[in-house]
């Protein structure tokens, strides 16, 4: 009986054109109390189904929860997180990337059984049935209305195997963390400095060390991976020029897909790793330094506008991404014997791996950067952000 119900409810309410349906199918799901906790039951049990659904369709969690939160609001996010933590249940190992995105959606099985899920939801919300049913429903037709896209990992279950990290990778981007944290939230400019530099030393020493190790393995084991990295609104075309600059200098290549707020980044794991922990500590700077400008361009007598912002931070991409291409530059004239055919090959590999990937890219014409005052503090933000050291590594001199 309660299946039918369900059945019904879904029936009016997810397959709709519009919102017509939401009201009648949240009514059948609350009318009545004494069922409430065995309607939470399927409802539950069908919301994994869902959520399953969209990892067949290529999404990972931290891609379905950025768009629920686009789309919805705080409330869809905890439902799916929810259902992302019992739809886990299946499984005894997941993929490193989706523990870490479990992880900080809190995504975890709180309730018990789920036969007490209704009624402890009801509590931890302070809401009632008829509007916990359609926030579920509202939640339940985003996810079955979910499109197909390019799968950039194993999913859970998947018989594929999956190359462990290397024995130092935990230690190793542990520390980054850390210190690139410290960098973010330190008031005095010089142990930012200090700080950022030792970090971003030990990500460039990590990625050549790694292409080292794989040509001295033959490479077999090592192949190109991808990873979505979030470019969330606003502003998110300077915020997409920013992560195609951090990619590039990390010889990854960057796919935005502006529907849906992320970008696709294509490289070895353990340039995967520093691209996305670049990206977010330039990212936290230049999001800093323009609350900053912005001060100072209050206290002068301006107010606070939108294309200040998008020009400081279209200004800061673009000088970041000058910065980081010479740095690049420069890391090549120093490499030198075997490892310049080592990277070159690493290179091609990504390259013919993003083009598989995403066989029809299109170019997108930026807004313009119109505030001269943004576009000058955004620069100047650039020229002062922490960038890998221009240091000479011993790996770059391999013995013949």
């Amino acid at each position: 009986m309660d299946r039918d119900t369900v059945e019904r409810a879904f029936g009016a309410a997810l397959y709709a054109h519009d919102d017509t349906g939401l009201d009648t199918g949240a009514s059948l799901l609350a009318a009545d109390p004494a069922r409430w906790p065995d309607i939470g039951r399927e409802v539950l049990r069908r919301g994994e189904g869902f959520v399953r659904q969209a990892w067949e369709r290529g999404w990972q969690p931290a891609d379905v929860a950025r768009l629920v939160r686009r789309d919805l609001d705080d409330r869809h996010v905890r439902l799916v997180a929810d259902l992302i933590a019992a739809e886990g249940r299946r499984y005894a190992r997941l993929p490193p990337r989706w523990s870490g995105q479990l992880g900080e959606l809190d995504a975890e099985v709180w309730w018990g059984n789920d036969g007490e899920y209704a009624n402890a939801l009801a509590r931890r919300e302070s809401a009632d049935r008829f509007s916990l049913a359609t926030a579920l429903l509202e939640l339940l037709r985003l996810l079955i209305r979910l499109p197909s896209i390019e799968p950039v990992g194993p999913v859970p279950g998947d018989p594929l195997h999956v190359p462990p990290p290397a024995h130092d990778e935990p230690r190793m981007l542990t520390r980054i963390r850390a210190l690139l944290a410290k960098a973010e939230a330190t008031e005095y400019p010089e142990e930012a400095e200090a700080l950022s530099g030792k970090a971003q030393e030990l990500m460039a020493r990590h990625s050549i060390d790694e292409a080292v190790l794989a040509a001295a393995r033959g490479g077999t084991k090592d192949a190109p991976g991808a990873c979505r990295i979030g470019v969330d609104a606003p502003y998110e075309e300077a915020k997409a020029v920013l992560l195609d600059a951090v990619a590039s200098a990390n010889r990854c290549r960057a796919v935005w897909n502006s529907a849906f707020g992320f970008s696709t980044v294509v490289g070895f794991v353990g340039d995967l790793d520093a691209v996305e922990l670049l990206y977010t500590s330039l990212l936290v700077q230049g999001t800093t330094a323009m609350t900053r400008a912005e001060a100072g361009q209050r206290a002068g007598g301006r107010k606070r506008t939108k294309t200040f912002r998008q020009s400081f931070l279209l200004a800061y991409a673009t000088r970041v991404g000058q910065r980081l291409a010479a740095v690049t530059e420069h890391v090549t004239e120093e490499a030198s014997g075997s490892l310049v055919p080592v990277l070159a090959a690493r290179e091609v590999a990504v390259a013919d791996r993003a083009e598989r990937m995403f066989p029809r890219t299109t170019t997108t014409r930026l807004r313009g950067a119109t505030d001269r005052d943004g576009w000058t503090h955004g620069t100047a933000a650039a020229n002062n952000a922490q960038m890998p050291p221009k240091t000479p590594h011993p790996r770059l001199h391999p013995p013949a």
